[in-house]
């Protein structure tokens, strides 16, 4: 029997290898960014605050994860300032709230999707976020199963046309 859970922090270097493993897939490659960012900036954060990774594990195996960080209407990450197009959907979506929790990848492995897990680390996330004192969460999504959880969940929406992204707020 398979045992299915989900954890915050990980070794970095297990989940380097998971990370390099999803580089491989066509799907991944699409997606802007991804598989560059680990080895940059992103290793340099979750070394320094591994909550910030939460991964879902099926026996010893990593099958998903999720990489948040601290943002606000100003700034994608500290020091990074947002363009003026990302600004106002952010400032129409949020209303008065400056600060939020941005999640910046959220990624179940191909086998593992359709079974309800993306749910449950939706869940678990809004949960753990909520627990740590934030009030509300921003997502860029364009997968479809991103955006029909984040629709069934009920966020607020937005869409991003120059970038192509739809963009989902929550309050807790």
């Amino acid at each position: 029997m398979l045992s299915m859970r989900i954890v915050v922090g990980c070794d970095l270097k297990e989940f380097k290898r998971y990370y390099r493993e999803l580089a491989e897939d066509v799907e991944w490659r699409n997606i802007e960014g991804f598989s560059e960012e680990l080895e940059s900036m992103w290793e340099r954060i979750l070394a320094k605050n591994p909550s910030q990774l939460i991964v879902m594990r099926e026996d010893d195996k990593i099958i998903g994860h999720i990489i948040w960080h601290e943002a606000s209407t100003d700034e994608h990450r500290k020091d990074d300032p947002r363009d003026k197009e990302d600004k106002e959907i952010l400032e129409k979506l949020v209303e008065e709230k400056k600060t939020f929790v941005e999640l910046h990848e959220i990624w179940l492995t191909r086998e593992h999707r359709g079974q309800g897990y993306g749910r449950q680390l939706f869940e678990f996330f809004e949960e753990f976020i909520e627990n740590k004192g934030y009030d509300s969460i921003v997502y860029y999504a364009n997968h479809p199963a991103a955006i029909a959880i984040c629709h069934n969940r009920g966020y607020k929406e937005a869409y991003w046309k120059e970038k192509g992204w739809h963009v989902f707020y929550f309050k807790l």
